[in-house]
């Protein structure tokens, strides 16, 4: 019998993926185009209650637009912080969601992209070929019920900003198992270099999947502009995955467990 696994990868790769990248993104605006209508804000109640078991964790969050209500389905996935976590540690986890993908550079076996074999430094794009062997790579897969804002993750200087047009395949990690890194060398994404108070860089890609209508960095992360921890670098408009090449091992989780924006690396 055919898993639902497979099934879901060869819908993904064979054929939503062998579509044109034009044809995806084009359908995949109409479709997030649909969470920006006001109907949809009578999804959001359902939507939590499925989702989220937690209710306290609903009530750290507000509209970006400081309504009182969530006016779309789209408002509310892009939902803000009342009051930003606090900061407690020099390098934090970015985002919230399922750290997916861990380990050395030089470690990480090489992935095949429609025939080619390609090293996690691709995902980075033209700054990324400059990573050290012994820099750590971490994949963190932002399920739709998390919140989907990226930030630093350490204090640091913009050194480059990169955007990739690429594919929009499915993100979803149980679907490519043993290499659940597979989309980011596809897909979509705004590269970010950063460099550290000790003149180290971090890399960070914002990477995009179906129906993701846009990713959109903050007006200020731009080459020579200096960020503080926890400050923020983008959002996505629906769906999303975070991948960082940087000079610290993680600390205080492992591949497998969920991780939240502001918690220490």
């Amino acid at each position: 019998m055919i898993s639902l696994t497979k099934i879901y990868r060869f819908l993904s790769l064979n054929v939503w993926g062998n579509l044109p990248s034009s044809w995806q993104r084009n359908i995949s605006k109409v479709y997030a185009g649909v969470y920006n209508r006001s109907f949809t804000r009578h999804f959001i109640a359902p939507y939590c209650k499925v989702n989220y078991s937690d209710r306290a964790y609903l009530e750290k969050f507000r509209s970006e637009t400081g309504s009182a209500q969530y006016s779309s389905f789209q408002d509310f996935f892009v939902r803000v912080y009342k009051d930003p976590p606090e900061i407690s540690s020099d390098y934090i986890w970015p985002c919230e969601g399922l750290l997916c993908d861990y380990g050395q550079v030089n470690q990480l076996p090489a992935i095949n992209v429609k025939g080619d074999r390609r090293n996690v430094r691709v995902i980075f794009g033209k700054d990324g070929r400059r990573i050290p062997d012994d820099y750590f790579f971490s994949n963190v897969f932002l399920h739709n019920s998390n919140y989907h804002r990226i930030h630093t993750p350490v204090d640091s200087t913009v050194e480059e900003v990169e955007h990739i047009k690429g594919d929009l395949v499915l993100l979803r990690p149980w679907v490519y198992q043993q290499d659940p890194s597979l989309p980011a060398f596809r897909n979509e994404r705004v590269n970010v270099t950063l460099r550290d108070l000790r003149n180290r860089k971090w890399f960070v890609s914002i990477v995009g999947g179906p129906a993701v209508g846009t990713i959109v960095l903050d007006q200020k992360v731009k080459p020579g502009q200096q960020l503080r921890v926890g400050e923020e670098l983008g959002k996505f408009l629906l769906g999303s995955t975070c991948c960082i090449a940087s000079p610290e091992p993680i600390q205080h989780t492992s591949r497998g467990n969920m991780v939240s924006m502001g918690d220490p690396y």
